[in-house]
């Protein structure tokens, strides 16, 4: 019997953005702003089933950057402001908005990975 058993299952969507545990719900993810601690505090969970890699900070990156370049082109066509405006404006937004998005996206990835028991892929021996 698998220690999973014992805990109702859990949206990853819920756990993962609020940066919880995936299979408890309870031990906090994170120790610091984006390093995974060791193991959950509340259940025992190993964290090293994790390998989000650079997913996290590409999506974010694909997401963030579309926002945003798509509000710079809106205030450039609709009010031709000067440069030091989009400067002033974007390049911290952009810096918010990321960091905004990495931890709950990383957060949502792990999770996901462990609902969908996700692992390297292996080759299997044929008889």
């Amino acid at each position: 019997m698998s220690q999973d058993q014992h805990y109702a299952p859990l949206s990853p969507f819920q756990t993962g953005s609020r940066g919880r545990c995936p299979r408890c719900g309870q031990g906090k993810m994170f120790d610091g702003y984006i390093k995974l601690q060791p193991r959950c505090r509340a259940c025992g969970l190993d964290y090293s089933f994790s390998d989000a890699g650079d997913g996290p900070a590409v999506l974010v990156i694909l997401v963030a950057g579309f926002v945003i370049l798509g509000a710079a082109l809106y205030v450039e066509f609709t009010f031709e402001p000067p440069i030091w405006v989009h400067i002033l404006l974007w390049g911290p937004l952009s810096i918010i908005v990321c960091l905004g998005l990495l931890r709950w996206m990383k957060g949502l990835l792990v999770a996901l990975q462990y609902t969908n028991k996700a692992a390297e892929g292996r080759l299997e021996d044929k008889p």
